[in-house]
């Protein structure tokens, strides 16, 4: 019998390869079916590089295929990747993304908007054409400087984290060679910016894109854990690239600088009586609020992997925390401030659920539930039901809708009808699917690694297909049966179209990628 499975499976591995060969594993149908719909309940009001008549093909193009029994994270997924080429647009300095579909009086050259940049390469890293996004940094590190009034530091940012994340998805070390010294200028001019003695960095709350903030104010020099954090991943990332480039010097400098931020964050920005991270004031007190950005730090997987800060994470999934019925809060739920500083008229990060901020967190669950051991009672279930909730929040009046932020017990966007709201590109969706939920974990070596963030028996199967990585085209299926996809039971990579590893669960993998 067991000789009979081992002919059989084999026999599956050998039609499989031959049958799908270098085709697709999944067409694009879907796809364009989706599209098909998006465009007809759009106004088009505004038309970018990629209009609507042509965003199919571009789409077709360029963005790796899915598909999945959850249909509402399926249309999203795709609802994601029609909103984001909308902001797409060619200009005499190359191209840029923009944040605001309509044009807004504080942004920069070509409506660019600095506050989402790292949620925008993180997205557009797994477009199959890495020009558009090599175009969209270099326009930040060497035309935005040029202008007049330079807009990159109008909002902080991970720029260099994301750049590194960018790199490896699609390596390309002569495009790092040439990024790194303006990246490395640039980090020392945050640091004569605002870096105080004690080496912590201070912001308004207005510049880190969270203004009418609990703890915060727009001309208060607070002692955030995000442009900390932010600085910290920053630092990280530029060591990495030095090593790429074989500059020792650089390398050093930025691992110390990396080093003495994750001790700083730690000992200054911990409150062990919240046992959260929190803002500090300038006189050295702690603001007294749980905050959404307190999760930050697991972005860039700052705090270290100890049951404590672990704890932090309950918080999560409290109703009187940050739990809501349509996503994540920004402020705790029971903070006597919690929703006071108005509703819409401004941009209140007081409580009201924000996709930015939602993304942040997601990424930091993320990171916590593949990288740390201390998990506390956060779990794959966790990341999917916050995961689908996030998915169903796009909506408005029964349609997809992306706009800023939202009311966290009826989903109203609390910038109702105003056109700037509209296809918000200030969050990330489609890297959180891919990254996070199916789980590929871009590396700088050969191994390609999938970690799933899908709960045992959530999905009986899924498809992932049509990625750029590494010069190669993966595919991930999961199909519990093999009737799905009719070949074989269990859980596949593909690599050009060839299986390069194959098993019986859905779990964390690891398999040699080929050159």
């Amino acid at each position: 019998m067991k000789i009979g499975l081992i002919v059989f499976a084999f026999f599956t591995l050998v039609i499989s390869n031959y049958c799908f060969g270098q085709k697709h594993l999944l067409s694009t149908e879907k796809l364009k079916s989706y599209t098909s719909y998006f465009n007809s309940i759009d106004t088009e009001t505004v038309k970018n590089y990629i209009t609507n008549d042509h965003a199919y093909e571009w789409l077709a193009a360029n963005v790796p295929l899915f598909e999945c029994p959850d249909s509402a994270i399926e249309k999203i997924y795709y609802y994601r990747w029609w909103t984001f080429r909308k902001h797409l647009v060619k200009t005499p300095d190359g191209f840029v993304f923009t944040e605001f579909i309509t044009n807004v009086n504080w942004a920069g050259e070509y409506n660019t908007v600095s506050s989402a940049l790292g949620h925008q390469i993180y997205e557009g890293r797994w477009l199959r054409d890495q020009e558009y996004i090599k175009g969209y940094i270099n326009f930040w590190l060497f035309d935005d400087p040029k202008q007049a009034k330079p807009h990159l530091h109008a909002f902080s940012s991970w720029m260099d984290d994301a750049v590194y994340n960018f790199y490896l998805t699609n390596p390309d070390k002569a495009f790092i060679k040439q990024a790194l010294p303006a990246l490395n200028n640039d980090y020392n001019q945050w640091e004569k910016e605002h870096q105080l003695a004690d080496k912590l960095y201070w912001q308004f709350d207005v510049k880190d894109a969270m203004e009418e903030s609990i703890s915060g104010g727009r001309k208060v020099k607070n002692i955030r854990p995000t442009i900390n954090s932010y600085m910290y991943g920053n630092a990280n990332a530029l060591a990495k690239m030095a090593t790429l480039v074989g500059n020792n010097t650089l390398q050093t400098k930025y691992q110390q600088k990396a080093t003495e931020l994750k001790k700083l964050v730690q000992d200054s920005l911990w409150d062990d009586s919240a046992k959260f991270f929190e803002v500090r004031k300038p006189d050295g007190k702690f603001a007294n609020a749980r905050e959404e950005l307190g999760f930050i730090p697991w972005y860039f997987n700052l705090p270290d992997d100890n049951a404590k800060y672990a704890e932090q994470w309950d918080q999560l999934t409290d109703t009187k925390g940050f739990d809501a019925p349509w996503g994540i809060t920004t402020a705790e739920r029971r903070h006597p401030l919690f929703r006071t500083h108005g509703t819409g008229h401004g941009c209140e990060w007081d409580g009201a659920v924000w996709p930015f901020a939602t993304t942040q967190t997601l990424k930091a669950l993320g990171n916590l539930l593949t990288n740390y051991t201390n998990q506390n009672n956060m779990s794959a279930k966790v990341f999917y039901d916050e995961f689908h909730k996030y998915a169903m929040s796009h909506i408005k009046r029964g349609v997809p809708y992306l706009g800023e932020y939202q009311d966290e017990k009826t989903g109203y966007w609390l910038k109702g009808d105003n056109p700037r709201s509209s296809y918000y590109n200030h969050s990330g969706f489609c890297d959180l699917v891919i990254n996070d939920l199916v789980g590929l974990k871009p590396r700088a070596d050969n191994v390609l690694e999938v970690f799933p963030l899908i709960p045992q028996d959530q999905w009986v199967w899924f498809c992932l297909d049509n990625v750029a990585y590494h010069g190669h085209i993966i595919g991930i299926v999961w199909d519990k049966t093999g009737t799905k996809y009719h070949h074989g039971a269990g859980f596949f990579i593909y690599a050009d179209g060839k299986i390069i590893y194959h098993g019986a669960e859905l779990k964390h993998i690891t398999t040699t990628l080929k050159s």
